[in-house]
């Protein structure tokens, strides 16, 4: 639709829906028709400050002319062949995300759930491949969440979620992402992996500690199970970092990337350890837009502007010198956190801070959903998660002086929470 053209309005554009489209969303209020850098625009014309980026997706902002320019060129030349043959765009992109990683191979989806689901099947394979077909189970944490499809849905650890669709995958033991004891309880030599978020999203931006990535490693260790890092919401330059597991000191096997990797363009991938790679057949696994030139391209711009070189950029160790936008998440990250330790000490409502780099959570002694609201009221987008957890996820591209802007409007809408709810 273009831009000149009328818009719909909001009550037009929910009639619609309400007649055609499946009812599996609660969604806001507000039809958005235009985006620009942090700012996205109501069909009203009205602006708001975007700290959600599509829950993370548009790392580099609304309406990115070097984007758009990239896909652009992509679809006039070709947009899809299938994976029934070679086009130049994978390896180039599975060379880039090696590098970063530090895991040598790659397989392209189309999506973090889809990512999620290649990780539980190669992990299977392995020890299927290995010998071991018994070894079938999977241990996941408490308040993560992998994805709505059948196989992350079984490791995700909100009952309300998988609760409806049972039976799911068996086999899958939650343990408390605080409880290294119990980790170490449940994995056993039916394990074939472990699958951790190292910072828990939708769980309410949950980073895990130092002491239960040690234990993890222990169980690992002691097992031989393989460690799945989903880092779907966390990875690719969000934290200030490519990945967040190096920072915990984990050595997954298995990697989850989406969201942030086409910038909105739909991609995910699975990065694959080379011993874990040895065991996997052609035939296992496959896709018929995984991997598309159109979404290479973009990831491959994508990653170009993380981090600022055009070459595969070596696994860099956490707080190395990297350019881009990840330099710029860490030059902005403190800011952050100094505004929202702020509000903490501001407003009895805020009970922590939580989160890294322009990865943030404040977890609220109330439920989140009225400051979720009145802020988006006031101009601000941010999502409630975990019912008191107001989240924030800002692209990447993110200034300074948005983050004060922002941090003021959300300010001003705690100060309006009564006294008395905070109790």
């Amino acid at each position: 639709m273009s831009n000149t053209m009328a818009q719909p309005t909001l009550d037009e554009v929910q009639a619609l829906e309400a007649q055609h489209v499946l009812q599996t969303y609660k969604r806001a209020p507000v039809v958005f028709v235009r985006g620009e850098g942090t700012r996205l625009f109501d069909s009203s014309g009205r602006s708001y400050l975007d700290f959600v980026s599509g829950i993370g997706v548009a790392v580099l902002g609304h309406g990115h002319h070097g984007l758009a320019a990239a896909i652009t060129d992509q679809a006039r030349t070709l947009i899809q062949t299938s994976n029934l043959y070679f086009h130049p765009l994978q390896g180039q992109l599975a060379q880039r995300l090696s590098a970063l990683s530090g895991l040598e191979r790659a397989f392209f989806c189309n999506s973090g759930a889809e990512a999620i689901e290649a990780c539980l099947k190669f992990a299977r394979r392995y020890w299927y491949s290995a010998g071991h077909p018994s070894r079938t189970d999977f241990v996941a944490l408490e308040h993560g969440f992998s994805g709505r499809t059948m196989g992350a849905l079984s490791v995700t650890g909100n009952a309300q979620y998988r609760d409806p669709f049972g039976p799911l995958v068996p086999g899958v033991t939650f343990v408390a992402p605080d409880d290294g004891d119990a980790l170490a309880h449940a994995v056993t030599e039916r394990t074939a992996a472990i699958l951790v978020e190292p910072i828990q999203g939708e769980g309410g931006v949950r980073p895990l500690s130092g002491a239960f990535a040690d234990a993890i490693e222990a169980a690992c260790a002691r097992t031989g199970a393989l460690l799945i890092a989903d880092e779907v919401q966390c990875g690719l330059g969000r934290t200030g970092e490519p990945f967040y597991f190096p920072l915990l000191g984990l050595t997954p096997d298995l990697v989850s990337v989406g969201k942030a990797l086409g910038s909105g363009v739909p991609i995910g991938a699975c990065l694959v350890a080379e011993h874990v790679a040895a065991r996997v057949a052609p035939g296992d696994h496959g896709s018929t837009y995984g991997g598309n030139l159109l979404s290479t391209r973009a990831a491959l711009y994508v990653l170009e502007q993380l981090t600022g070189s055009t070459a595969a950029v070596p696994y860099p160790a956490p707080g190395s010198a990297i350019g881009g936008l990840i330099a710029h998440v860490r030059d902005v990250a403190d800011t952050f956190d100094q505004a929202l330790t702020l509000l903490k000490t501001r407003h009895g409502v805020v009970a922590s801070v939580r989160g890294a780099g322009v990865m943030r959570g404040l977890e609220l002694t109330v439920d989140a959903s009225p400051v979720v609201d009145n802020a988006r009221a006031a101009g601000l987008l941010v999502n409630r998660t975990a019912e008191r957890v107001v989240r924030m996820l800002p692209p990447l591209t993110v200034t300074t002086a948005e983050i004060a802007e922002a941090m003021d409007v959300l300010g001003e809408v705690l100060a309006t929470v009564p006294a008395e709810t905070t109790k």
